[in-house]
């Protein structure tokens, strides 16, 4: 008894539950697996009231001539309608899986080989942890451990040759199961491909927003910034050489809404298109905090490795611009929701990864928050770090909120070279900050 309930629980397994109780009460009373009173004759399989009548196409691999008739008699009692080529040797069956098959029937004990060789064989074919096409194992005698190590490498099931009522709804249930997991994993690529297809939508808009943002920042400064800052040295002259008091004050007056005009110009043009980062990012980040905290009045922090202000080696096409629009969203979203007294933005390469740390002390994010419909921020920050190979993670909690973004430097499976000076010792923090491990 228990030799069958393991070979049972071993074809449960295999079949995800399609089989599931039926399985082992077969094992226990001997009756047929999904029906209630073994396989009558004439009994309509499931396709068939699907309104299929193609037969399958079964590959039999079988060294006796009457096993094989018998085998397709049971099929034909039990209302499964095949059409059928019998094979013997290894040479024969190699061959013959070249050709498309809608199901795979083996006997054990076979010339020079065994069906465990045979499966090992149609496995070779498929996917990884999966045969192309449903493979059972029919034979005369055959040991529990032999099922059961058959039932896990891919056998769709396994029947005993002097008990073939079953044979008819196994090759039904394999076959129905064989074109559910082909469905399965045609979606699943079908929806990688999705996936993919978005992920790269959202790179190229990144990129025409950046393109496009570039080039507003280059009209602003050469029209209206030349524009405003022309028309400043024609106020000031104005004024110089004015004689009415009251006219000296108002071309004051105007040379100062003209200065705020120019400041906001400068404004806009380093949130569309950061100049500053030709600079280095550490310049940038220390540029764009010192502003955040001038502007909001927020104390706003900004740390590197033991305080080392140098740039970090060079770092790839596209990182920098990434890290500082990071750094940009995140005091975005502090001044707009965390009521927060207190930012830190903590800039390191550690590892062969940089790393962007925005941290507050504000009232932190709920659920409800990052759930809303219409709220893009930090999804655009996953998709901005994946243009560059990166990630973003969040943390939210009762007193604060922190943003995280890692990019790797280094490309996988490649050891990445220590860069620096070489006078120093990478592990000395307080020799060299910046270091890549």
């Amino acid at each position: 008894m228990a030799s069958f309930l393991s070979i049972a629980a071993a074809r449960a397994q295999r079949q995800n539950g399609t089989l599931g109780a039926f399985a082992i009460l077969e094992a226990m009373n001997g009756t047929p697996a999904g029906h209630p009173h073994g396989a009558e004759a004439g009994a309509p399989p499931a396709r068939a009231q699907l309104g299929e009548t193609r037969p399958y196409r079964v590959l039999h691999l079988e060294d006796s001539e009457p096993d094989h008739a018998l085998a397709m008699a049971s099929l034909q009692r039990g209302g499964t309608r095949v059409r059928a080529r019998r094979v013997e040797t290894r040479a024969e069956f190699l061959a013959a899986l070249d050709e498309p098959w809608d199901l795979v029937l083996s006997d054990y004990h076979l010339p020079g080989f065994t069906g465990l060789d045979a499966l090992q064989m149609l496995c070779a074919r498929g996917s990884p942890g999966a045969p192309p096409v449903p493979f059972i194992l029919v034979s005369g005698q055959i040991g529990e451990d032999t099922a059961v190590e058959a039932m896990r490498n891919g056998a769709a099931d396994y029947l005993l040759k002097n008990n073939l009522a079953r044979l008819a709804p196994a090759v039904e249930h394999a076959v129905a199961g064989a074109r559910m997991r082909r469905a399965r994993e045609a979606a699943d690529r079908e929806l990688e491909a999705s996936r993919r297809r978005l992920s790269e939508l959202a790179q190229h808009l990144q990129t025409s927003v950046e393109a496009e943002r570039q080039a507003i920042a280059r009209e602003i400064h050469d029209d209206v910034g030349g524009s405003l800052t022309a028309l400043k040295f024609e106020l000031d002259w104005i004024r110089r050489h004015a004689e009415n008091p009251a006219m000296q004050q108002r071309a004051l007056s105007a040379l100062e809404t003209v200065t705020h005009a120019i400041e906001s110009s400068q404004r806009i043009m380093q949130n569309l298109r950061p100049a500053i980062l030709e600079q280095g990012l550490v310049a940038a980040l220390q540029w764009m905090t010192s502003q955040f905290e001038k502007r909001l009045g927020i104390e706003c922090e900004f740390r590197t490795p033991a305080g080392d202000t140098r740039e970090p080696p060079a770092l790839p096409a596209g990182v920098p611009l990434v890290a500082y629009r990071t750094a940009q969203e995140a005091l975005t979203n502090v001044s707009k929701h965390s009521e927060a007294t207190r930012v830190v933005v903590d800039l390191s390469l550690t590892g062969g990864v940089l790393s962007l740390e925005v941290s507050d002390n504000g009232r932190g994010l709920g659920q409800a928050d990052l759930a809303k419909a219409r709220s893009f921020g930090i999804r655009g920050l996953h998709e901005r770090a994946s243009t560059v190979g990166g990630w973003v993670d969040l943390s939210s909690g009762p007193t604060g909120t922190s943003l995280i973004l890692s990019v790797p430097l280094t490309p996988p499976g490649s050891a990445p070279a220590a860069r620096g000076r070489d006078d120093t010792d990478p592990d000395d923090a307080e020799n060299s900050a910046w270091t890549v491990l």
